[in-house]
């Protein structure tokens, strides 16, 4: 919704999340989930690369609402 600017970071250890991200994905697909919403999902199996990922994490300077001309 581009409510905030901070980055959303998901530890995926022993691929517990791989059934979500498969979903997500097929959401992008169907276009149920916006291509930019997904890209601000950050995803690691390291802890340590996860955080490096959300420190160097760029904010795409989205308006507040995705879909601004909505009626």
């Amino acid at each position: 919704m581009g409510l905030h600017s901070k980055p959303i970071g998901l530890l995926n250890i022993n691929n517990f999340y791989d059934d979500l991200l498969k979903l997500l994905e097929n959401m992008v697909r169907k276009g149920f989930l916006a291509m930019e919403n997904y890209e601000l999902l950050l995803v690691d199996t390291d802890i340590d690369s996860l955080i490096d990922k959300m420190k160097n994490f760029k904010d795409p300077k989205k308006p507040k609402w995705l879909n601004v001309n909505r009626t």
